[in-house]
């Protein structure tokens, strides 16, 4: 069974007993505390991890070696490993996966604190914590399909990633901006449309095992989602050290 099929009968207006409902709107939230508190615990390990490296000084002895480009791109291949193989693992080595996968990406964001003043860090957080909790409690709420959504946003990330590479080159920071700007709106979107696919993937009548799956799936989502939306924000309105 795919971890993301929709069971129809959960949806509201099936017919269900009052007291059957009642016990899977109970899974659910219990589900969605699991998928939250994964995701929180991470992004509080990578801040961790971020500011220690930063601190120690261990950031900056790496950063003029090549092992930078280990440590810059180990997060991707967590991310690949953790999607495409998360079925054929067992649920406490994808929770190990995903812990190892927030310490990596602390260590590769620990230039930030070299680059942007610690007062415009902490502000842009908080913007990009309300901006996310508001959106992820949008798409949890909603009854909306935001299925369509997604396929737009996923063009709208591809497009992103292509343009990015693309500056790389040319320097441009008009270009710049406008990836910038599209980037909020996108991962703004994901937040929403990633809460609802997560919610949709619960189903009562999962094994602890594959329920443990799901919970690390969705926290690696709304992780990134988050991740991605604060690093754009940073770009947009944090301060730079130089200035």
């Amino acid at each position: 069974m795919s971890y993301y099929d929709f069971d129809a009968r959960r949806s509201r207006g099936t017919g269900f007993p009052p007291s059957v409902s009642a016990e899977i709107d109970a899974g659910l939230r219990a589900h969605m505390q699991r998928v939250y508190g994964y995701m929180a615990g991470g992004l509080a390990l990578t801040g961790l991890v971020a500011y220690l490296a930063t601190v120690s000084g261990f950031y900056q002895s790496i950063a003029a070696t090549p092992l930078i480009w280990l440590v810059m791109l180990a997060p991707l291949g967590f991310v690949l490993v953790l999607s495409f193989g998360i079925q054929r693992m067992a649920a406490p080595t994808a929770m190990l996966l995903f812990w190892l996968y927030a310490g990596v990406m602390g260590l590769s964001l620990g230039g930030i604190f070299l680059v942007f003043t610690g007062e415009s860090i902490a502000r842009v957080l908080f913007i990009t914590a309300a901006t996310f909790g508001a959106m992820s409690l949008y798409g949890y709420t909603t009854r909306s399909d935001l299925s369509r959504l997604g396929s737009f946003l996923m063009m709208g990330l591809i497009g992103i990633v292509i343009a990015s590479l693309v500056n790389i080159f040319l320097g441009s920071s008009a270009l710049q901006f406008a990836i910038s700007i599209i980037g909020v709106v996108v991962f703004v979107g994901l937040t929403a449309y990633d809460t609802q696919r997560i919610k949709e993937m619960y189903l009562e009548s999962d094994t602890g095992e594959i329920a443990g799956k799901k919970a690390v799936l969705g926290a690696l989502a709304l992780y990134l989602d988050f991740i991605n939306l604060f690093m754009i924000l940073l770009q947009l309105f944090g301060q730079r050290r130089d200035n």
